[in-house]
């Protein structure tokens, strides 16, 4: 069996889910790319490009695309030359926090709607976006303002379902060790994005510096499209405390990073999966969660109490007892780390071989 995939926003998480699906697969994948830039023009356009670029459509069993495309004028273009399609969501733009006083453009959550309809089968990364999505469409069909297309919720309920995505590192990792003389090296490896909220991480380590408590600071993440006033900030304020500051983009150096990092922290407004704190608690960092979006999903129940906060202040408490009894953490980074081997695309592909399986052969 042949396959297709199409991606229009390679980079970041959409990259390494495109790259770890070819690599591990029983199936031979093609892979069509385009840059991580210009995400509303690829929405609107990428379908264009898609079409020109494919030589010969017929020749492959089955397509794969993500969410920032429009799969129905895909279709609309390649006609009876179009095999099964599975549709993959890594986000979406009805439920994606727009930036304050910003008018969202209903267009785009328009675009995922029938993008949705237009697949045989749509995956999502999370249990929690799945359900986010088809609440989602419910609020987005009641704001047309007439001729209300009720009907969508069950047609694409129908055929989706979530497939949390598979992530690059081994099965098997070392055990997760740390020098226990430095202060603890907290990390963030989020993109210096609206919706990461830095501002809250930042509030997080001044509290904690004004109870006295020492740490050492690596600012990672992906930060081409964005400065944001509050990372220059705390540059100055952080001082020699930081010891990264700024996107490391060789992966081998990133990973030595979070080899190094003893906590990992997210703030996060929007998350789906969590690919960035994911790699991190596998590679021995323990991780502060918000009570929110995906992060009960990816973490097992049994960590909850530790290391998923309620609201400011338990993120506070957490925090400082994390800092000062670094030591006593060790047993449960191990087992967090082997927890998260979970997600290794050595065990997510049987799933995915799976639905390409009942999506592609039986058409």
């Amino acid at each position: 069996m042949k396959l297709l995939f199409l991606e229009s926003y390679f980079g970041g998480s959409h990259g390494e889910f495109a790259k770890g699906l070819v690599e591990h697969s029983r199936y031979d994948i093609d892979l069509i790319t385009m840059p991580e830039r210009n995400w509303r023009w690829r929405m609107r356009g990428a379908a264009l490009y898609f079409f020109y670029a494919i030589k010969n459509l017929k020749k492959y069993d089955g397509l794969i695309v993500t969410d920032l495309m429009s799969l129905s004028d895909f279709k609309a273009l390649a006609g009876s030359n179009c095999p099964p399609v599975l549709a993959y969501f890594h986000e979406d733009q009805i439920t994606y926090p727009g930036l304050p006083g910003e008018n969202n453009d209903f267009h785009f959550g328009i675009i995922d709607i029938t993008t949705a309809l237009s697949a045989d089968k749509n995956l999502f990364n999370s249990k929690m976006h799945l359900e986010s999505f088809l609440t989602g469409i419910e609020h987005f069909s009641g704001r047309v303002p007439d001729f209300q297309p009720s009907w969508i919720h069950n047609h694409i309920e129908a055929k989706s379902d979530y497939l949390h995505p598979g992530v690059r590192f081994p099965e098997k990792i070392d055990p997760c060790q740390r020098d226990d003389t430095l202060p603890p090296l907290i990390i963030w490896n989020h993109r210096w994005g609206y919706d990461k909220n830095a501002k809250a991480f930042f509030k997080a380590l001044d509290k904690a510096l004004s109870n006295g408590l020492e740490f050492r600071l690596a600012i990672l993440g992906d930060n081409f499209t964005v400065d944001q006033e509050e990372f220059s900030e705390a540059k100055k304020r952080y001082g020699d405390r930081i010891v990264q500051f700024g996107y490391v983009s060789e992966r081998k150096n990133y990973i030595a990073w979070l080899k190094k990092g003893d906590i990992v922290i997210s703030t996060a407004l929007q998350e789906n999966f969590g690919l960035a704190i994911v790699e991190a608690i596998r590679y021995g960092c323990l991780p502060l969660l918000p009570n929110r979006l995906s992060y009960p999903e990816i973490l097992p129940d049994k960590f909850h109490s530790d290391f998923i906060y309620a609201n400011r202040y338990d993120m506070d408490q957490k925090l400082a007892d994390m800092i000062v009894n670094k030591q006593a953490y060790g047993k449960k980074r191990q087992a967090l780390s082997d927890s998260m081997g979970r997600f290794a695309w050595k065990n997510m592909i049987i799933e995915y071989d799976k639905e390409f399986e009942n999506l592609f052969e039986k058409k």
